[in-house]
This record gives C-alpha cells, structure tokens and sequence, in this order.
C-alpha cells in the first residue's frame, strides 16, 4: 500500500512537534483521508509483517461484546495488555515501586497476564478495560437503561433500506466516555470514534472515522480489522465488496518510533494478498477464526516499536 507509506511521509514532512497524553511526545496533524478498493487486494501491510492472527482475534472479540482482556490473552493476543495492567499498577499505588517498562514492571505484568488467564476472579475484577468497543457496538446503553444492539441493526438497515444514508455505529458513548476521561482509568477511550456503511451497485463500503491515530503501530491494523469486518457484513448482506475509506483525525507519528517509520519508508511495497472467507456465513454471530483464509502474503520482516500507554 503505497498510500500507506505516503502517508507516513506526509506526517514527516508536515507535521509540527505536539505533546500527548503519554508524555512521549509526538510529531501530528490533523485531518487526512486515503481509499482503498477492496476488490483489488486486502489492506495488509506488506512493507512489514502484520500478525493478522492478532487482528482476526481481537475483531472477534469485538463483535462478541466483550469488554474483558481474558479472552484476547487465552488466544495469545497481546496488545490490550498493558491498559489494565497499569490501571493494576495504580490502583495499588506501585507507581515507584514499578515504574513502567523497568525490568520490575514487564515482570510483574508476566505475573499480571498469567492470573489473568487462570483464575477468573482475578480477571473479573482486573482484566475489564471499562466501556469500549464491544460494549458499544451491541450493548450501547440508553438513557432508560435499554441496550442497543448497533451492529445487527446496521445489518439489518443494510438488508432493508440499503439507500439510507443513516448506517452508522458510534463507540463515542458521552455518558460513558466523558467518566472514563475524567477519571482517567482503564483504556482510552475509543480511538475509532464511529463507522458508516453505503451500498451502491450491489456493493458495500465502510468509512472510518478515527479521531486519534498512531501511524506505525495502530494504523495498520485498524486499516486491516475495517476492511475484514467489511467483509464479514456484505458477507452476511449478500454484497460485494466496495471501498474502504479511513478518515483521521489527530494523525501522528511517536517521537520513540522514528527510526522505525524511516525503516519502512526505505522498504518496497510487494503485491497486496488476498483474503477469503471460505464457508458460507449467515449471522454475524456466527463467524469463527477458522473462516478466514489469506493467500500470498509475502511482506517485509516484521519492525518492533513500543506501546504508548
């Protein structure tokens, strides 16, 4: 994906200093939109490897409406892990004791990690990233207490009235997320603010609005996930598939992943490969990991950078 490293170098090349939550410090800018047709090849990056292991595991999690990291480290998936193990950290006071990253902290979270895994408790009261995405995306909670399911219903505007120009899902719950700022606990609130489907010509398409972007390590997976969950709901609508098209809000590279961003700019981008579901779902609920299949992937080596938490 050209489009892809183009953005990288739009970021290098444009983006004035700007300070974050993270105090790591970040080079931004704001406002930058890029499309991709899906029918030309699925959007995993090439230029380095991209676990699409971790990304199939973590939509599935997703749309099954949990908001629990228990499921995600029984699979081997990662990248939620440090969100409440610091909360752990904090809530116990062992700021000093364990200051993040140090030899102590990645020991204790090995600890932190396998509890979670073993012992349910312990994940119950620990392992809970508070109202994200899944909770948002089928048990958006009402001001009258009643849940709302926003993926099957957007399936179901799909299938019926696939011209309306309504068939959005929101992850930005203001009475959740306002909390969840102020008190500054558990994970960020949701990065991927909301997405709207259009059909046209028997075709479906996803935008993507992301109102916070962390060019080297989240971007491509969030360009990976959407384009799979497209997939999945024209799957189940019986479409084929259209564009995917990202829109960024606050665009940004971390100050601790420069070399890295330098090192993928200097790789050549191979042929995109290609993804297959290969059984014939119906439900959106039913969909399992052994339904996707990608063919001829053939990317750069893997390039690691470290999570801002």
């Amino acid at each position: 994906m050209k489009q892809y490293l183009d953005l990288l170098q739009y970021i290098l090349d444009n983006a004035p200093s700007k300070s974050d939550r993270t105090g790591v410090g970040t080079i931004s800018v704001f406002g930058y939109q890029f499309r991709h047709d899906l029918s030309k090849g699925f959007p995993l990056l090439t230029t380095k490897k991209v676990y699409l292991r971790v990304i199939i595991r973590e939509l599935l999690w997703f749309l099954s409406g949990d908001t629990n990291i228990q499921y995600l480290v029984k699979n081997k998936v990662r990248i939620w892990n440090e969100w409440p193990f610091q909360n752990y950290v904090e809530q116990n006071k062992l700021e000093k004791e364990l200051p993040m990253y140090s030899d102590a902290w990645k020991e204790k979270m090995n600890w932190f990690i396998e509890q979670i895994r073993n012992d349910d408790e312990f994940a119950k009261q620990w392992g809970d990233l508070g109202p994200v995405y899944g909770k948002q995306w089928r048990r958006w909670e009402g001001k009258d207490g009643k849940l709302y399911d926003q993926i099957k219903w957007a399936i179901k505007e799909i299938k019926e009235r696939p011209h309306s120009r309504r068939i959005l899902v929101s992850g930005w719950n203001v009475a959740d997320i306002l909390g969840l700022i102020e008190n500054q606990t558990g994970a960020p609130p949701p990065c991927h603010t909301m997405f709207q489907f259009y059909v046209n010509d028997g075709k479906l398409s996803c935008q993507l609005y992301q109102r916070t972007v962390d060019s080297f390590l989240g971007l491509p997976f969030n360009l990976a996930s959407y384009a799979l969950l497209t997939m999945m709901i024209a799957k189940v609508c019986g479409l084929e598939l259209g564009e995917f098209v990202h829109t960024s809000g606050d665009l940004h590279i971390y100050s601790n992943h420069m070399d890295q961003v330098k090192e993928q700019l200097s790789r050549e981008p191979r042929k995109l490969p290609t993804m297959k579901i290969i059984r014939d779902v119906k439900d959106i609920d039913d969909f399992k990991f052994e339904d996707f299949e990608l063919e001829d992937y053939d990317p750069h080596p893997p390039i690691k950078a470290p999570i801002a938490v």
